[in-house]
């Protein structure tokens, strides 16, 4: 055998090898079992007044600051308890296909009184594709519920960056929320 040969033979074995180690590593977590009768409605927050158009606002700001601060150009939309939209901002440079993203995000994170992360664990950590097959959900995370005083009264959505960096801007103006509340 030529030494190109060796060469190709132990570069496959190489890839091989760590290809396997790469699989073991990345193991899915335990599915959930489907079948369990939980006793408690799981993500049944009552909800409350809808967030206000001024304090929406608020959020988008903070949503904005947090953004900047990290040089992401961002669509920000906050929505009331229905998934309506009360206020909305996109930043210079925002991608365009991302204005819709982030009104959607935070359109499921009201709807379903969940963060938009969930969805996107259940269909890539569990393979729970039939999560894609429910009406207005977004698999994809960047969509936070917001609460107060334990009740739902809206929600936020980002879009732009990749999933974890809409999930930071969202989570910092999301904070803000119970920051509010304490003050008050």
């Amino acid at each position: 055998m030529t030494l190109r040969t060796w060469k190709a033979i132990a570069l496959a074995t190489g890839l091989f090898a760590v290809g396997g180690a790469y699989a073991q590593q990345q193991a899915a977590p335990a599915a959930p079992n489907l079948d369990a009768v939980p006793d408690k409605m799981p993500f049944a927050a009552p909800y409350g007044a809808p967030i206000t158009m001024e304090r929406a606002q608020v959020l988008i700001k903070a949503a904005v600051t947090e953004a900047d601060k990290r040089g992401w150009a961002m669509n920000i939309a906050v929505v009331d308890t229905n998934g309506d939209l009360v206020s909305f901002a996109r930043m210079s440079g925002a991608q365009l296909a991302s204005i819709a993203i982030s009104q959607h995000k935070a359109r499921t994170a009201a709807r379903y009184r969940r963060p938009t992360h969930a969805f996107e664990d259940a269909v890539q950590k569990f393979g729970f594709n039939y999560i894609l097959t429910l009406d207005d959900v977004v698999a994809s995370r960047g969509g936070i519920p917001l609460m107060e005083g334990g009740k739902l009264i809206g929600a936020i959505g980002c879009s732009g960056g990749t999933g974890s960096q809409d999930e930071a801007v969202c989570g910092a103006a999301a904070n803000t929320i119970n920051e509010v509340a304490s003050n008050k």
